[in-house]
């Protein structure tokens, strides 16, 4: 072979090497780019460093991110003295989501919630003797040798119908050997007393309503775990949420007007009665949100998958305002609140009863998909387990739920018949038992106001339970409350024997409260 030959062979070789190698090394370069970068944090590591080493990739455009980030939190206890908060910063993309992971034994915790000693009667309640709205009292039995504790955390627990008040006792003053008279701090007082629903029964026709006294251990703790606020394409996977106080009635009592929404304002109309949009109403009222353990607002396309939450004193998972989303496959268990909750309720500053247009557009695409929620409303007796608001077209479906004190699944707000955005929500293939285990007006599945286009099909319901100081029975698997309209209603199923005094699809005929006339029922299974 001649020299030049060689030269020649050996130049093509060299630039087939140097071809291969370039090529090796962008198709490296390529895997590393599509690729997730990873954070791992363990139990003596800081969740909120982890969360800010991920921002600071995604503001300095670090490759890491071009596949997403995933944050893996390993086995162990992580203690929130304060919440990890997730911000618009925080947003990934749909090529680049954001995605916490645990492992199994992740779990992110704050304080054991307060805790409770009944001191009357020792087990279960009594009935009241009478509700005094001019003096504020309320006097009850009393027995000769009982000795109530002198502190400042003395609390009445009193049953309404379809809600409980936690009031703050100011004094008790004994009326000879077997009544006393019961007086009680502000703010509670006021609302307690100001505002006719709901309050107690006198009368009735199972009796008076009950009370019992307790006091709370005094200690504020931990309330929020995360609070996710105007990120997007967020996902949390395989994490125990666990352990978190409810502070608000050691300071302010607790007077709600229905679901567990704290009343911080309410009167009764004394003069003409009535708005333009409703002749029939009575009161005003204005509320606040619960606190929830885990806080989703403002936010788009947030997730929480094969998650679980435990050992919570009031809300667990709240999605204020969302646009998609899935809440898939967790559980949900020994809940203070309400499980889930979504959408907004008309809090503070609006008054709650007037007929809104906007606000079921701040719920849009939800999906509470297959989780097990039960023990839930065990400190607030008026929460549910899924309580969705004004939304529109959520999708409530697969879920199991039981062992609740008042209803099981509620849908909607507004006690109205006018248009508010409330459209194409579904609840389907669900399965409730046990509920209305304390109150009652509840149902299996709780509707209000009207949802053009809304479904609720192939459910199984069972027959509520008896609870044992209601003053009548009205709970229903299915409850059609105050002017619902616009469901279609099939193949549900319901289990259970029923007394005559309950029906288990009940339409609210009472005054104006009547469903409206684009209910459309059909094969509903006894």
């Amino acid at each position: 072979m001649s020299l030049s030959v060689m030269m020649t062979f050996c130049f093509f070789s060299r630039l087939y090497g140097m071809k291969r190698t370039l090529f090796c090394l962008l198709l490296l370069l390529t895997t590393c780019l599509s690729e997730a970068g990873e954070i791992i944090v363990g139990p003596n590591q800081d969740l909120h460093e982890a969360l800010r080493q991920a921002r600071e990739w995604r503001r300095t455009q670090d490759p890491r991110c071009n596949g997403g980030i995933i944050i893996t939190v390993k086995a162990g206890r992580y203690y929130m003295s304060e919440p990890l908060f997730l911000r618009p910063e925080d947003s990934g993309t749909p090529e680049s989501p954001t995605i916490i992971k645990g492992e199994e034994g992740t779990v992110i915790c704050g304080d054991p919630r307060q805790q409770h000693t009944q001191v009357f009667p020792k087990e279960g309640m009594e009935r009241m003797i009478s509700f005094n709205k001019e003096a504020r009292t309320i006097t009850i039995p009393s027995h000769p040798r009982t000795s109530y504790p002198r502190t400042s955390y003395l609390e009445m627990i009193v049953h309404q119908r379809w809600a409980i008040a936690i009031l703050r006792v100011k004094a008790i003053s004994m009326q000879g050997d077997s009544v006393a008279v019961v007086s009680f701090k502000e703010p509670e007082s006021r609302l307690e007393f100001d505002h006719p629903w709901p309050q107690p029964v006198i009368g009735g026709e199972r009796g008076n309503s009950s009370f019992l006294l307790r006091t709370t251990e005094q200690r504020d703790g931990i309330e929020q775990l995360v609070v996710i606020d105007g990120a997007n394409h967020v996902t949390f996977e395989g994490i125990t949420f666990e352990h978190t106080c409810w502070n608000r009635p050691l300071h302010k009592g607790h007077v709600t007007l229905q679901g567990g929404f704290p009343l911080v304002d309410a009167y009764k109309l004394k003069e003409h009665e009535g708005l333009p949009w409703d002749q029939g109403l009575e009161n005003q009222a204005w509320i606040e949100r619960p606190v929830s353990a885990v806080t989703v607002r403002n936010a788009r396309l947030v997730d929480f998958k094969n998650c679980r939450f435990r050992h919570l004193g009031a809300t667990a998972l709240d999605y204020e305002s969302i646009d998609g989303g899935t809440i898939a496959d967790c559980t949900f268990e020994d809940i203070g609140g309400t499980a889930i909750m979504a959408g907004s309720f008309a809090e503070s500053p609006r008054e709650v009863h007037r007929p809104y247009t906007d606000l079921a557009g701040k719920c849009v695409g939800l999906n509470i998909l297959n989780n097990m929620i039960h023990d839930a409303a065990n400190e607030d007796w008026g929460t549910v387990g899924i309580g969705v608001g004004y939304a529109r077209e959520c999708t409530i479906r697969g879920n199991s739920v039981s062992h609740v004190n008042y209803s099981g699944i509620c849908i909607g707000w507004g006690w109205t018949p006018h248009n508010t955005g409330m459209t194409g929500n579904i609840i389907e293939g669900n399965s409730v038992s046990d509920y209305a285990r304390q109150l009652y007006d509840a149902g299996g599945i709780y509707t209000l106001s009207n949802q053009p286009g809304s479904h609720i099909t192939d459910n199984i319901i069972s027959e509520p339970f008896p609870a044992p100081y209601a003053t009548n029975y009205r709970a229903f698997p299915i409850y059609l409350d105050a002017r619902t309209d616009g469901f279609t209603i099939s193949g549900n199923s319901v289990v259970g024997g029923f007394p005559a005094t309950i029906r288990p699809l009940h339409r609210d005929d009472i005054g104006v409260n009547h469903p409206g006339p684009k209910l459309l029922i059909m094969n509903y299974e006894l």
